[in-house]
């Protein structure tokens, strides 16, 4: 720590957004760097279950001494300079300039992020798999880490596992973009096209590089946002699960339909008079719609395919009778 100048941002108001990108979610983020901004390596990122899933002193160690040895790479002009985005600043975005600049309050990370997919959704810009649903589960792939031990992978199953991926390799390039921490894998993989269908990781073993096409499961980027708290996730206040084929053709429901079981209604519900839902309830289609190339659960349809505010018709089977019901989305009032 002594070999680095230690500089902790507090407000985002004149950083260059583009040039530091991120899942602005992240409670906690560092960029290794030089002085000229040329950054080597990032240390972050997080899953759904817990804001420090990846994060320990012993990874960050690795990662400082990674960061330094990139510098002396780079003092002996054996690095090249990546390529830098055309700047962008908050001031950019008039709706956050409301929300912090007008009022002489603090512009955030989380809410820039919250404000950038505002103004795409206004713009039509907005991409929910791409810009709601970021930082991508390692494990919905097979892939769990050694976390002190950095990239080096503890247990491989699934896909990474049927690929050719094995414990104790370690993860050196992700879809072609050299990794050293964790937190520049997740960013690389955040950077995937959701719409791909595999992604190139090259491991090292036994001192040889070897290069893994792993196929991307269908819905690969799919993690629980809830904790987010965007604007533009239109808030249902109920959990579902996707019923079995058995159980579509008990019900007489297409196997390739995101028929859904209620597991769970939120107390909001019932407060904001929002639905009529009740544990046990199928929803079988919205507003006539019974299937998604994208989708298959009826919560993630709503949450996926409509915009908060929306009004929509659910088709449900309940004791073996098919209702209507509206149910009305709401947009999270944010807080800080």
């Amino acid at each position: 720590m002594s070999q680095y100048v230690c500089a902790r941002i507090i407000r985002m108001d004149e950083v260059d957004i583009a040039h530091f990108e991120y899942d602005r979610n992240n409670p906690l983020y560092f960029f290794l760097m030089n002085a000229d901004e040329q950054i080597y390596t990032r240390y972050g990122g997080r899953d759904s279950a817990a804001v420090d899933s990846y994060l320990n002193l012993d990874s960050l160690e690795l990662a400082l001494q990674k960061g330094l040895d990139l510098h002396e790479q780079w003092k002996q002009g054996k690095l090249k300079a990546a390529p830098r985005p055309a700047p962008k600043f908050p001031r950019e975005y008039p709706l956050l300039v409301e929300r912090t600049f007008a009022k002489n309050q603090c512009v955030e990370c989380h809410l820039i992020g919250d404000f950038q997919n505002i103004h795409r959704q206004l713009d039509g810009t907005l991409d929910k798999k791409k810009h709601l649903w970021r930082s991508p589960d390692f494990k919905l792939i097979g892939i769990t880490l050694d976390i002190p031990k950095g990239l080096v992978v503890k247990d491989a199953t699934g896909p990474a596992a049927e690929a050719g991926m094995l414990a104790g390799d370690l993860i050196r390039a992700w879809n072609g973009t050299t990794v050293w921490t964790f937190g520049d894998a997740q960013y690389a993989y955040d950077m995937v096209d959701r719409n791909a269908r595999q992604v190139k990781v090259r491991v090292e073993r036994a001192g040889a590089e070897k290069e893994l096409t792993i196929a991307l499961p269908i819905r690969w980027w799919l993690t629980d946002v809830r904790w987010r708290q965007s604007s533009v996730d239109p808030r249902v206040y109920f959990d579902d699960r996707p019923l079995t084929d058995d159980e579509k053709r008990q019900h007489g429901l297409p196997l390739e339909g995101f028929s859904s079981m209620v597991r769970r209604v939120a107390d909001m519900a019932k407060l904001m008079k929002t639905h009529e839902l009740a544990v046990g309830d199928i929803v079988v289609a919205v507003d006539g719609v019974d299937r998604d190339p994208d989708v298959h659960t009826a919560e993630l349809y709503l949450r996926l395919r409509k915009k908060p505010g929306d009004t929509v018709e659910l088709e449900v089977l309940r004791n073996g009778q098919r209702l209507k019901l509206p149910l009305r989305t709401l947009q999270m009032s944010f807080r800080k």
